[in-house]
């Protein structure tokens, strides 16, 4: 992804490209632009007083250019994510569960081993590692040192990543990884189970005792690395990520709206139960509901777990799909309750669902297409005025109901 040009004239570039991290191998002369040569040499005496050194921080910025589709990901990210069966239909499937089982079977020693050592199970870890690099097929195709750059020079969220981009600059300074060697995604993402920067420094373990914490190229590195994460954020051994569950016909919607944790007893005296049809291992275990499809679609009570996989990913669809796809993995089917047949909203169609409501005599203030709390309220005395189970679940269903 790295262009190289015609000779450099700067002096202080010509420096910097005469090294390589071992030392004394040409890379070859680039031209960067004026602007990101005094980036670079204004972020030197940071990089310093970090502890970086001169020949790392050379090395790692010989050919640097701003790259511009790392750039354009910024402008694309998704105004509204797809519906979450859609999310986790595309990553979790019975090739992706066939494939973690062989993986479990090929590095059993280092899953066990790391199992007793942090206390997270073998199939969580796997599930990861598959969901973020398809168990290390595809690590990202970007230096991350130059994305980090590229992003800290284009202003966009520029103090978070000067921060991520000063620490990598270290990691190679400290000898765990060369320049060339440190790639990952766009954003800066890195090796199997794609560590920040930050996330590295902090909860990357050398495994296998060689000296170096290398995410990149020891598995047992990245894997061991990857539970001790989970550890350091209170996973709690022994448990799951949480249980999908069946609602008894007229489930108390608005009662389960008053309750954000509770012991699945709880739970259990509202009528909830296992859509396995087996009883919960604790009844003391804390609980929520998650009703990712609404009152029409499977139901889940997630447990303190789920929390802790989405300090990986701040995401309920994320968190989810890596729990069913651990599940998977063990040797569970698929979900017991079918997604029912939906679609995800545009801003504009989220609008147009404020504006058939204020018709219908709710207030739900200006139609912006922003769902807030107006919005929510509307929806919920819609659905109870219509006879409809009153879950506040705003989505494509609820738009061609309106329309009728």
């Amino acid at each position: 992804m790295r262009s190289r040009s015609v000779t450099e004239r700067s002096s202080w570039r010509a420096r910097l490209l005469a090294w390589s991290f071992a030392g004394l191998v040409s890379l070859g002369a680039v031209e960067a632009p004026q602007a990101s040569a005094e980036f670079v040499r204004g972020l030197w005496p940071q990089a310093e007083a970090r502890g970086v050194s001169r020949k790392a921080f050379e090395a790692s910025f010989a050919g640097y250019k701003p790259l511009p589709e790392v750039m354009a990901l910024t402008r694309k990210q998704p105004e509204f994510s797809s519906l979450v069966s859609d999310y986790i239909g595309k990553r979790v499937t019975d090739a992706q569960a066939a494939k973690g089982r062989a993986m479990r079977a090929e590095w059993n020693q280092t899953l066990s081993g790391a199992a007793q050592r942090y206390g997270v199970q073998p199939e969580v870890v796997l599930a990861i590692w598959g969901m973020e690099t398809n168990f290390g097929g595809f690590m990202g195709g970007n230096n991350t040192i130059h994305a980090l750059a590229t992003l800290t020079e284009g202003g966009y969220r520029a103090d978070f990543f000067r921060d991520e981009l000063l620490t990598a600059l270290r990691i190679v300074s400290d000898g765990h990884v060369s320049p060339a060697s440190m790639v990952g995604s766009w954003a800066g993402a890195m090796g199997h189970t794609q560590f920040m920067p930050s996330s590295f420094m902090r909860y990357a373990v050398d495994y296998n005792g060689d000296g170096r914490k290398d995410i990149w190229n020891s598995v047992p590195d990245a894997l061991g690395s990857t539970a001790n994460y989970l550890k350091a954020f209170g996973w709690r051994p022994g448990e799951t990520w949480g249980y999908e569950v069946r609602l008894p016909q007229g489930f108390n919607f608005g009662a389960a709206r008053q309750t954000d944790r509770a012991p699945l007893s709880q739970w259990q005296a509202m009528g909830i139960t296992r859509a396995s049809g087996k009883p919960f291992p604790r009844a003391t275990d804390p609980g929520r509901l998650y009703l990712p499809a609404g009152a029409a679609g499977p139901a889940f009570l997630l447990l303190p777990n789920f929390d802790v996989i989405k300090r990986y990913n701040n995401s309920d669809s994320y968190a989810l799909a890596v729990g069913h796809l651990a599940d998977r993995i063990i040797g569970t089917g698929g979900f017991a309750t079918p997604w029912p047949r939906d679609y995800a909203l545009s801003k504009a169609q989220r609008a147009e669902l404020q504006a058939l409501l204020g018709r219908a005599g709710f207030d739900v203030g200006k139609p912006d297409g922003v769902i807030g709390p107006k919005t929510r309220a509307a929806v919920l005395a819609y659905q109870s005025r219509a006879g409809l189970p009153a879950d506040g679940y705003i989505s494509g269903r609820l738009l061609e109901a309106l329309k009728r």
